[in-house]
C-alpha cells in the first residue's frame, strides 16, 4: 500500500459522530470520554486534509468532504466486523478467550502468564485485541478488561487496583520533572492537566499518544515522563524499566474493570489468578 491508512480507532469514532452530530452521544456509544472523540476527528482532519464537521457552539453538520466520506466508512467498519465475526464463529470452542486491551496484555498479563499456563496446563489462553465497546461484544469472550468508568463497563465488574495515576520515567531520564518532555495519553478525563495543578506545577505536554501501554513503552526508552496508572506501570517498576519522576500522585476517573463468566470454569480460575497478581 502506497499510503499508510489512519488509525481505525479514528474512523471509528468519526463514523458515530458523524451518524449521530455529536462528539456526546458518539463518546457514549463506544466507551470515550467526548474530548478523546473530538481529538481523534481533529486528528483525522488533519491527516487527511479536510473539515469533515461544521461545529455550530451546540450541534455538529458535516461538510461535503464528511458526507462523502461517511457511508464508505461505515461500509468498511461492517464489513471488518463480518469478517472479525467469521473468525471467531471459526475459533476452537476449547480455547479460553480474554478480551483486553493491549496495554493491559503487555504489561500487565503477559509477564505472568507463563506462570498461569504452568499452573494449568489444559487451559489454552487466546488474547484478543480490544478497545471499543463493539469490540467486546463481538469477542463473547469467556474473560474481559476494560477500561473505562463504572458506568461505561456495566455491571458484574471487578475494579483492578492500585489505579492512581502516577509520573514514570526511565531510569536513565534525569532532571526536573518540570524541565522534561511529558507524556500524555489522549482520551481519558484525568491528565497532566490535574496532576501538574495538584502539585502547583506549570509545564504541558509535548507527546501525545492514544494509550497508557504506548506512553509508558515511550517513558522505558527515555522518551519522557508518562503520567500512568500505577497497575500499568507495575511490572515495568519491579524490573527496573521505570521509576517514579515524582511523589505526586492523583486519582484515576477511569479504570480497568475485569468480568468473567463464571459458568466457565477456565474463565473463573483466569478471573481469580488476575486478581491474585495484580492484588
Amino acid at each position: 500500500m502506497a499510503k499508510s491508512l489512519p488509525p481505525l480507532t479514528w474512523f471509528r469514532s468519526f463514523e458515530a459522530a458523524a451518524r449521530t452530530l455529536s462528539f456526546t452521544s458518539a463518546a457514549e456509544e463506544i466507551g470515550l470520554t467526548q474530548s478523546a472523540v473530538s481529538q481523534q476527528v481533529k486528528s483525522l482532519e488533519l491527516r487527511l486534509g479536510a473539515s469533515l464537521f461544521v461545529r455550530h457552539p451546540r450541534s455538529l453538520a458535516l461538510t461535503d468532504a464528511g458526507r462523502k466520506l461517511l457511508p464508505e466508512v461505515g461500509k468498511a467498519l461492517e464489513a471488518l466486523a463480518v469478517a472479525a465475526g467469521q473468525v471467531d464463529t471459526n475459533a476452537s470452542g476449547d480455547v479460553l478467550t480474554v478480551a483486553t486491551s493491549v496495554s493491559i496484555a503487555q504489561w500487565v498479563i503477559a509477564p505472568h502468564l507463563p506462570a498461569f499456563a504452568r499452573q494449568h496446563p489444559d487451559i489454552r489462553v487466546r488474547l484478543l485485541s480490544a478497545i471499543w465497546p463493539d469490540d467486546f461484544n463481538a469477542s463473547q469472550a469467556d474473560v474481559q478488561v476494560r477500561f473505562g468508568s463504572k458506568k461505561q463497563v456495566g455491571q458484574g465488574a471487578v475494579r483492578l487496583m492500585p489505579d492512581r495515576l502516577v509520573p514514570f520515567k526511565s531510569p536513565a531520564l534525569s532532571g526536573d520533572i518540570s524541565d522534561l518532555p511529558l507524556i500524555e495519553a489522549v482520551g481519558t478525563s484525568g491528565g497532566w492537566g490535574r496532576w501538574l495543578e495538584s502539585q502547583g506545577l506549570q509545564s504541558q505536554p509535548t507527546v501525545f499518544v492514544d494509550t497508557f501501554g504506548m506512553a509508558l513503552q515511550l517513558a522505558a526508552h527515555g522518551g519522557g515522563v508518562a503520567l500512568v496508572s500505577e497497575l500499568l506501570a507495575k511490572h515495568a517498576l519491579d524490573k527496573g524499566l521505570v521509576e517514579r519522576a515524582h511523589d505526586g500522585s492523583i486519582d484515576s476517573n477511569e479504570g480497568y474493570f475485569l468480568s468473567a463468566n463464571t459458568s466457565n470454569p477456565a474463565a473463573g480460575l483466569f478471573h481469580d489468578w488476575l486478581l491474585d497478581q495484580v492484588g
